[in-house]
């Protein structure tokens, strides 16, 4: 049987690996000059860190006795937050190159 609980751990899971991925993509998109190079960095090692994530959460308890299958359980903490955090950052964010930032003082 599925409870309250794990419903609420298994949303922490998919938030915070959202917020993750959108925090990722931004930072590659900063720092790269290409835009295909964000976008392959970002599909490449959002999911890592999202996997290490979902293992911390899983040892911590958040998520437990869902009695999911493990394709959903990487669809849900991984697949979902990926899509989720990069079209955040790619269609409500705006590109890093129509962002003016402050002229220094030095």
């Amino acid at each position: 049987m599925v409870s309250v609980v794990g419903l609420v751990g298994l949303l922490v899971i998919v938030l915070v690996n959202s917020a993750v991925t959108a925090l990722m993509t931004r930072f590659f998109r900063v720092r790269m000059n290409t835009r295909w190079g964000s976008l392959v960095y970002s599909i490449l090692l959002c999911p890592l860190a999202m996997f290490v994530l979902f293992m911390v959460f899983g040892v911590l308890g958040f998520g437990g006795g869902l009695n999911l299958s493990t394709t959903v359980a990487v669809l849900l903490a991984i697949v979902v937050p990926l899509v989720v955090g990069m079209t955040f950052d790619y269609v409500w964010m705006p590109s890093p190159d129509e962002v003016d930032l402050p002229t220094s003082t030095n």
